[in-house]
């Protein structure tokens, strides 16, 4: 009797284990994983979760690379919460198609996995929880065209890195767009930036040496966006060169109301990352997730950054939902 009472504890621990959970606990274990956890926006996403966490009464296992670009870490990250068996994943690729074992692995060992942010080149997730980047390419455009005198001029863009399928999408929108709607303007220089502000900075400062005539520049996310508000600060351009940026940071409104940069396409990574565990708490429930949602994307500008729509976008209270 007494040896069967043992073992009946020890198949309830292992069947916690086995779904992620710590022996008497009840709570669903989701591990949400970033592209890196410096930026502003991934902060965001932390907090969007934070509160899906307290909403639904599950743990949240936030861990990501502490800066973008570290492939091997990322995967190296998705692979240990695999192993944890956790109940659900939420995923930003760092990279589409370095990703795609790591995620078939999961979806093999019946680890739900929900890629958010940026696409990978598989279909085995629960659902892709992003913003439509061609669209905010094409935004970032229209925005370039109106604000070039008689749309014309010649522009530049400062891409971010190969293999991002969210930025790829944004620069290949913008582009696109601009050679449709907009003939008269040209895009005579675009150049891969990296994953840093630092070398963001360095390639925006390239391009501004190389073309004094530069009439704009588009930059595609938050890091390339600020490196390259530095450099036309370093150079003096500042009301000198429009530009059109791609995310929002607290460094970045500030350079749009001095007028450093024009306009700024912004996402909703608050709700990325709420929804993206609410794919996994639903389907933990029963239900059944779309397998595509579009958390959708805003054009701020000098007129409309004050507005309290645009600032319940742009100021998420980390303090409240992180502690910082």
């Amino acid at each position: 009797m007494r040896k069967g009472l043992i073992g009946v504890v020890l198949l309830t621990a292992v069947l916690a284990a086995g779904c992620g959970r710590q022996a008497g606990s009840s709570k669903l274990k989701v591990a949400v994983i970033p592209k890196g956890t410096s930026h502003v926006f991934w902060q965001s996403v932390h907090a969007g979760a934070v509160k899906a966490a307290k909403e639904f009464d599950v743990e949240i296992l936030w861990d990501g690379p502490a800066t973008e670009g570290e492939r091997s870490e990322q995967i190296t990250i998705v692979e240990d919460m695999i192993t944890r068996q956790v109940d659900g994943v939420v995923l930003a690729p760092l990279d589409d198609k370095a990703l795609v074992p790591v995620i078939e692995r999961a979806k093999r060992e019946g680890v739900p996995l929900t890629i958010f942010d940026s696409a990978a080149q598989t279909d085995a997730y629960v659902s892709f929880v992003a913003t439509d980047n061609y669209k905010g390419g094409v935004e970032g455009a229209r925005a370039m065209g109106k604000l070039l005198k008689d749309g014309k001029g010649k522009i530049a863009m400062v891409k971010y890195s190969p293999g991002s399928a969210s930025t790829t999408k944004r620069e290949n929108g913008f582009a696109d767009t601009i050679k449709k709607e907009f003939p008269g303007i040209q895009i005579v220089e675009a150049q891969y930036s990296g994953t840093t502000v630092t070398d963001s900075l360095r390639v925006a400062g390239d391009i501004l040496t190389k073309n004094p005539n530069l009439d704009g520049v588009f930059a595609c996310n938050e890091s390339t966006a600020v490196g390259t508000v530095q450099a036309i600060k370093g150079r003096g351009l500042a009301g000198k060169i429009k530009m059109v940026g791609f995310d929002c940071s607290p460094q970045l409104q500030t350079a749009l109301t001095e007028k450093v940069l024009d306009a700024l396409v912004v996402q909703n990574p608050f709700k990325m990352g709420y929804e993206g565990v609410k794919t996994i708490v639903d389907l933990k429930n029963g239900k059944t997730p779309p397998k595509r949602i579009d958390t959708g994307v805003t054009l701020v500008t000098r007129e409309n950054l004050d507005t309290p729509e645009i600032q319940e976008l742009v100021n998420i209270d980390l303090k409240k939902w992180l502690g910082r």
